[in-house]
């Protein structure tokens, strides 16, 4: 339910957005309705494991990304929601990005529909709010904004900044190392940390979502045992400069946890993590190979370490 409703709102944005509805007509003529994009079906033949992986290379060919009038006509809203059940479809390999670079490409035929779909990109991959927000996926959108010809040095300031924080600490790759310290002036670094798994946790005081997240961490019978038994730490990292604030906040923080703060702003000063969204979880496996990006889901830390065995 919580994906559905972000999900539908989503939709109104890119119907904002994206769409371009016409006005109802003064007249008693029946407005014409809206065209609709009807996804590809998969030969009966091939089995549902089958179908699922034809349907990541086939699912828009019915789609004619010639037509830009198509994109006056359509409804933005089916549209919108068609373009998220292929990215959910996507998702069942996370860092497969070859099915959205394919799709970026086809969308390359004009800068009109390319926006458009750059736009529902932004949307669904790319918002922090979003349940299926994925860099993976983004990064090509991002690369055929930028390959595109129509975009003068200004309109690609914001694509390069994207694609550059995007390709930070990548899934099943190492996460960036930094130095973190402690109230007591003593300071260590990430990969410092000898655990079976790190659960680094970027956060600011007085934030509602960050306080939540500590909450879910320190009811979750799972993460609480793990942290007994050495096997998780979690390093509750301050990326900001007022360190007043995070001295009244520390002792909000769990004593079994390490609460630290980045001081001279290295985090941010040097684009290591994406700080455009605070709170942030990362899971890390003991090599500090990333597991879980960006995410503010504490029962996906969950699963996947319970996955993992």
């Amino acid at each position: 339910m919580k994906r559905l409703s972000i999900l539908l709102l989503c939709m109104l944005v890119v119907m904002t957005s994206c769409g371009r509805r016409r006005k109802a007509p003064a007249s008693d003529a029946a407005a014409p309705q809206p065209a609709v994009f009807l996804p590809a079906i998969p030969p009966s033949r091939l089995s549902a494991a089958e179908q699922q992986e034809w349907l990541r290379w086939h699912y828009w060919d019915r789609f004619n990304f010639s037509d830009t009038l198509f994109l006056t006509r359509v409804d933005s809203s089916q549209l919108f929601e068609a373009y998220a059940r292929y990215v959910v479809l996507l998702g069942g390999r996370p860092t497969d990005g070859a099915p959205m670079d394919s799709l970026m490409r086809r969308a390359s035929t004009s800068r009109r529909m390319l926006d458009y779909f750059s736009k529902m990109a932004e949307v669904v991959l790319h918002d922090p709010n979003s349940p299926l927000r994925n860099d993976e996926f983004y990064i090509p959108v991002l690369e055929a904004q930028l390959r595109a010809p129509w975009y003068d040095e200004y309109e690609r300031i914001a694509p390069q900044y994207d694609l550059q924080i995007a390709r930070q600490n990548r899934l099943g790759q190492p996460a960036n190392d930094f130095r973190y310290t402690l109230a007591s002036g003593r300071s260590g670094t990430l990969y410092g940390l000898d655990a079976e798994y790190v659960l680094l946790f970027i956060n600011n005081p007085g934030c509602a979502m960050c306080r939540e997240i500590r909450e879910a961490i320190s009811s979750s019978p799972m993460l609480t045992e793990m942290i007994e038994h050495g096997r998780l730490q979690v390093l509750a990292i301050y990326p900001d400069e007022d360190l007043s604030e995070w001295r009244a906040y520390r002792d909000e923080m769990p004593a079994s946890w390490i609460n630290a703060y980045d001081k001279g702003c290295v985090i941010r000063n040097e684009l290591l993590y994406d700080l455009h969204a605070i709170p942030a979880l990362y899971l890390l496996d003991r090599n500090k190979r990333v597991l879980v990006k960006d995410s503010v889901d504490v029962a996906q830390i969950e699963e996947v370490i319970d996955r993992r065995g």
